[in-house]
């Protein structure tokens, strides 16, 4: 069983900046995104847990996880769908779905109908905002 996230995290611009590298500061905090292929995840293959580097939440597990060859780690579900929360983002002159960490808002990445089987969602994540945590 997963945990439940029932409790909302808010820091400081400063907290967040001391916390994180500035890389996951700039995708978590301000909706950035990773290159392409870039990322520490996107071709990670082990078992585990993936959680959110800026408050430790339960995002996603290692199966649902899939190769959607965009070159950011993809998956088909969150590990809970109360863990990820979902806005609507009409940045570039273009509407998509943003996911973010419903616990302390950091950005994720964005959702897709073109996943997989069974939900046809891809869950298209940035690394940076990312912790992997292999099973023991």
């Amino acid at each position: 069983m997963t945990e439940k996230l029932t409790e909302k995290i808010a820091k400081t611009e400063a907290e967040w900046r001391q916390q994180l590298t500035p890389e996951q500061y700039h995708v978590t905090r301000e909706a950035g995104t990773e290159r392409a292929f870039t990322g520490k995840y996107w071709d990670n293959h082990e078992k585990g847990m993936y959680h959110c580097v800026g408050c430790g939440a339960p995002l996603f597990e290692s199966e649902t996880k899939f190769e959607s060859g965009t070159g950011w780690p993809s998956f088909f579900a969150p590990v809970d769908q109360q863990n990820v929360s979902e806005h609507t983002d009409r940045a570039y002159g273009m509407t998509r779905t943003e996911a973010r960490c419903a616990r302390c808002e950091a950005h994720l990445g964005h959702v897709f109908p073109d996943g997989p089987k069974p939900t046809g969602l891809r869950y298209c994540m940035n690394s940076a905002s990312l912790d992997f945590k292999p099973k023991e």
